[in-house]
């Protein structure tokens, strides 16, 4: 019966011209036949969102492999078990988030609604600043602002007001323009937390590094190792980075194990949120805390990128002794 409501969901969600321009997308890559009724079949036996199947190549999966892969419908499945919702705002408010994490931001900070006092204090010793929204989704609305810019109290005093992080030079090498920061996802039982996975996000012609907005992403082994090429939300392939031209594929995160040390920590300070996935910079003095959500994307390696073609759904499964 979940199942049958999360297929009833999506079609609330989107709209038969999405199905439409999956299936045409689908079928041009893949030559595959009846591509409407295996989107659907998919949609109810693993709970996949239309663009999951396009995302995640379920075209090329037998039912063997389709059955590893976290689909939004599993994921939203495990943020119900785990995540109780009247916490969600100390993660998804970015200054309850501040002043709750604050040991592991390792940065200076002003909440929204500071007085002038405040402002000027927070100015004193700072070149340039981050200004960002509060209720800003995907990096939007996010910019870097010089310290002596006028008016900066009347413009942003509804703003939360950030110390602009340094990267480490390794990763500044790689783009410099943006933080390439990391997502690592946790999982916390209540006496031991785990790592589940983590991505490099990088930027590309911006000044952040959200997918959404124009940056990419690639994949990272146990210890820091970008194991795939990097990808755009246009499917854009990169083994190297098309502005700085260093090499993606194979790069090596510094700090990675203090970085993993530092989020397995902070996921014990929030019990009733057990699964979170985690915005890591890796500064010039170490790793720091960006943000949390608490309710984490769906990420894994694409089929294309994968031997055996297995998604990250027996992982999660193991960690959290759970079967979806």
């Amino acid at each position: 019966m979940r199942k049958i409501k999360f297929l009833i969901k999506s079609f609330k969600l989107s709209t038969i011209k999405t199905l439409l321009n999956v299936a045409k997308k689908v079928k041009k890559q893949s030559k595959k036949k009846f591509v409407i009724f295996d989107i659907l079949y998919c949609s109810i036996k693993y709970q996949t969102a239309f663009y999951d199947y396009l995302e995640f190549e379920f075209y090329s999966l037998n039912k063997e492999q389709r059955k590893t892969y976290l689909t939004n419908g599993k994921n939203n499945q495990i943020v119900r078990m785990f995540n109780d919702k009247s916490y969600w705002h100390i993660l998804d408010n970015k200054n309850e988030f501040n002043d709750y994490f604050k040991k592991y931001l390792k940065r200076d900070y002003l909440n929204p609604n500071f007085t002038k006092e405040d402002l000027n204090i927070f100015l004193k010793d700072k070149s340039n600043i981050i200004v960002k929204p509060i209720d800003g989704i995907g990096g939007e609305g996010i910019k870097i602002i010089n310290s002596k810019e006028k008016d900066i109290y009347e413009k942003y005093h509804n703003y939360l007001l950030e110390e602009v992080i340094i990267q480490h030079k390794k990763l500044n090498e790689l783009y410099s323009k943006s933080v390439n920061s990391l997502r690592i996802f946790t999982f916390y039982d209540g006496k031991d937390s785990y790592f589940l996975q983590a991505i490099l996000k990088v930027g590309n012609n911006g000044v952040i590094d959200n997918f959404s907005s124009g940056g990419m992403y690639a994949f990272l082994d146990d210890k820091g190792v970008v194991i795939t090429p990097a990808i755009d939300k246009d499917d854009n392939i990169f083994g190297i980075h098309p502005i700085s031209k260093k090499q993606i594929l194979g790069f090596k995160v510094p700090l990675f194990d203090e970085a993993i040390k530092l989020v397995l920590e902070a996921a014990k300070e929030l019990p009733q949120i057990k699964y979170i996935g985690w915005d890591v910079a890796i500064s010039d003095k170490g790793p720091c805390i960006i943000e949390g959500n608490s309710y984490p994307g769906v990420f894994q390696i694409k089929p294309r990128f994968s031997k055996d073609k297995t998604g990250i759904l027996p992982k999660y499964e193991k960690i959290m002794k759970i079967k979806l």
